[in-house]
């Protein structure tokens, strides 16, 4: 049932959304309009953020994206203030959030600037100082062809996008050049965000079967590296695959695998 123009947000969670409703949100700005209010006579306070596929306005929150409501608890309690909405949509085309971290594929060099090709619309930049410890003299080795992990730092409609391979205190935090060995594939994007969830199951189990490493991009580029070729196929054909199965089916599907 998608939800009605000024419904409740609460209400609608779990319920199919469109573009165009206005969710009203359960709380209430206090004395400095920065923090949220989730249950009327509730103490704690927390902050309520807008995820994909909602957007602030004044009624509340304004849904862009049709798909399913979701929302998190802050703190993982039941009564715990603030949290998070978001939409859950079976997208196919990734439309790139800042703070995503993504794999891009290098296709060209302009100038200081590194083009990369991260599934959206149009490339996105990647300047040769946004890597730890870079400098003038001191550039990173990258070529074109070369797989990147980094993340957004702009991403919005009115402005090409731009990507770094540092976090917030110039540290790489994991993110620069990927290996040329192993395997990179795409994915849906919900798949990325299942596997990206915290404790995945599937994750898990596919780490008591082989010795691998795995790079996950929110773009739905999968890079992974296991100790050899045949191994490396497994997991991809595994993760390609769990997306369909059910629990069950994806541990009979391990098991012919685990003697091997």
């Amino acid at each position: 049932m998608a939800a009605g123009r000024g419904t409740a947000a609460e209400a609608c969670v779990g319920q199919v959304v469109l573009p165009g409703d206005v969710l009203l949100l359960p709380a209430r700005p206090d004395e400095d309009g920065e923090r949220l209010r989730l249950g009327a006579g509730a103490a704690p306070r927390g902050r309520l953020l807008c995820g994909p596929g909602l957007r602030r306005c004044a009624a509340g929150l304004l849904v862009t994206k049709c798909g399913l409501l979701r929302h998190r608890q802050a703190g993982g309690g039941a009564t715990a203030a603030g949290g998070a909405y978001w939409v859950d949509s079976q997208q196919k085309r990734y439309v790139p959030v800042k703070g995503d971290h993504v794999i891009g594929i290098v296709t060209a060099k302009a100038g200081d600037v590194f083009k990369l090709d991260v599934g959206g619309s149009e490339q996105a930049s990647l300047s040769y100082l946004a890597f730890e410890g870079a400098t003038k003299r001191n550039r990173p080795n990258v070529q074109v062809g070369d797989l990147i992990y980094g993340q957004f730092l702009v991403a919005n409609k009115d402005m090409e996008p731009e990507m770094v391979c540092i976090d917030s205190s110039g540290r790489s935090s994991g993110m620069g050049i990927i290996g040329e060995d192993g395997f990179l594939f795409k994915v849906s994007l919900g798949l990325i965000r299942k596997l990206l969830a915290p404790k995945c199951e599937i994750i898990q189990e596919l780490s008591q079967l082989y010795p691998f490493e795995l790079v996950l991009g929110m773009n739905g580029r999968i890079w992974v590296k296991a100790k050899t070729v045949q191994q490396t196929l497994i997991i991809v054909n595994i993760l390609e695959a769990c997306e369909y199965m059910t629990a069950e089916q994806r541990k009979q599907a391990l098991a012919k695998f685990s003697g091997n």
